[in-house]
C-alpha cells in the first residue's frame, strides 16, 4: 500500500516536471482562480460582518418616568436581562443623556441651547440590545406594559422588518454568488488540467496496452493534480500575504461602519485556499483521466 503510494507520488512529481509547460500553465490558472475565489470570499466575509454589525445596532430605548426609584429601575433591568431575547441592558441617567446630547450637537457643529433651560428636559432611559432584530416586538410589548416606562416605546417595527428582509436577501445573494463563482472556478480548472492530461494521451494509451490497471494510471495524475493545487494555493497565499496591508485598508474603507482586519479571517482564508486548491486539483485530474479510462 505504502509502496504504491510513494510510487504514485514519485510519478506525479516526475510527470509535473516532464511536462513543465502545461503544468506551470495549470498552476498559473489555479492561482488566478484561487485569487478570484478568495477575493470574493474576503469581500463576502466583510459584507456579512457589516450586516451583523448593523443588526446588532437594532435595539429598544425605553424612556423612564421622572421620579422612578433606583429599586424600580434595578427590578426592571433584572427582568429584562432574564429574557432570552435580550443581550444587554444599559441604564442612561438624565445627566448622561444630556451629556450625550451636547456631544452630538458639538460633533454636528450646531449650537447647544440646553444651558439656557431651567432644568434638564431629557428623561432617563434603558437601552436594550437584542439578540436579533426579530425580537423587537416582544421586548417593546413587554416595556409598554411597565408603569415606569414613559409613554409607548417608539415603533420601529416597519423599519426593523425592512432591515430583516434586506439583510436576508443580501446574505442569500452573497452565498449564491460565491457558489456560482466556485462552479466557474471548478469548470475552468478541470478544463485546464484536462489539457495537460490530453498532452499525455499517448502515455496513458501505452500504459493501458501493457496491462496497467486503472488505479495504476489514475493515481499519479490525481497526485499531480493535488500538487498543482497545492502550488497554486501557496502562491495565492503569498500574494494575499503581500497584499494584506493594502487589502485591510480597502476593507476598512469599503465597509466603513466597522473596522475589519484581514488578519482576523486569515485562518479561514488559508483553509479555503489550501482546501479549494488541492480539492480542485484532485477533482480536475480525476475527471480528466476518467475520460480516457472509460473508453
Amino acid at each position: 500500500m505504502f509502496s504504491f503510494l510513494f510510487f504514485s507520488i514519485g510519478r506525479a512529481w516526475q510527470g509535473f516536471w516532464r511536462n513543465a509547460a502545461m503544468s506551470l500553465a495549470a498552476t498559473a490558472t489555479m492561482t488566478l482562480m484561487l485569487l478570484l475565489l478568495s477575493g470574493f470570499w474576503i469581500i463576502q466575509a466583510g459584507f456579512l460582518a457589516s450586516l451583523s454589525y448593523v443588526e446588532a445596532k437594532v435595539g429598544v430605548v425605553a424612556d423612564l418616568e421622572d421620579g422612578t426609584t433606583n429599586l424600580e429601575i434595578q427590578d426592571l433591568e433584572t427582568r429584562l436581562k432574564a429574557m432570552p431575547q435580550v443581550t444587554s441592558v444599559e441604564y442612561v441617567s438624565k445627566d448622561e443623556a444630556l451629556k450625550r446630547y451636547r456631544e452630538e450637537r458639538a460633533k454636528q457643529g450646531q449650537t447647544d441651547l440646553t444651558p439656557y433651560l431651567a432644568e434638564n428636559p431629557l428623561p432617563a432611559s434603558l437601552e436594550v440590545k437584542l439578540d436579533k432584530p426579530e425580537s423587537y416586538r416582544t421586548i417593546a410589548d413587554f416595556l409598554n406594559a411597565e408603569p415606569i416606562v414613559h409613554g409607548p416605546v417608539v415603533n420601529i417595527e416597519d423599519t426593523t422588518d425592512r432591515l430583516i428582509s434586506i439583510t436576508s436577501f443580501l446574505r442569500t445573494f452573497g452565498v449564491l454568488l460565491l457558489a456560482v463563482i466556485g462552479a466557474i472556478v471548478l469548470f475552468i480548472v478541470i478544463n485546464t488540467i484536462r489539457l495537460a492530461v490530453l498532452g499525455r494521451a499517448e502515455e496513458i494509451e501505452v500504459m493501458r496496452l501493457v496491462g496497467a490497471s486503472d488505479a495504476f494510471i489514475r493515481w499519479p495524475f490525481v497526485f499531480e493534480g493535488a500538487l498543482v493545487g497545492l502550488l497554486g494555493a501557496v502562491i495565492t497565499l503569498g500574494v494575499l500575504l503581500g497584499a494584506a496591508e493594502p487589502l485591510s485598508q480597502f476593507m476598512v474603507g469599503f465597509f466603513s461602519i466597522l473596522p475589519i482586519n484581514v488578519g482576523s479571517i486569515s485562518r479561514d482564508v488559508t483553509m479555503l485556499v489550501v482546501g479549494s486548491g488541492m480539492g480542485l486539483g484532485i477533482v480536475g485530474a480525476w475527471v480528466s483521466v476518467r475520460t480516457y479510462l472509460i473508453r
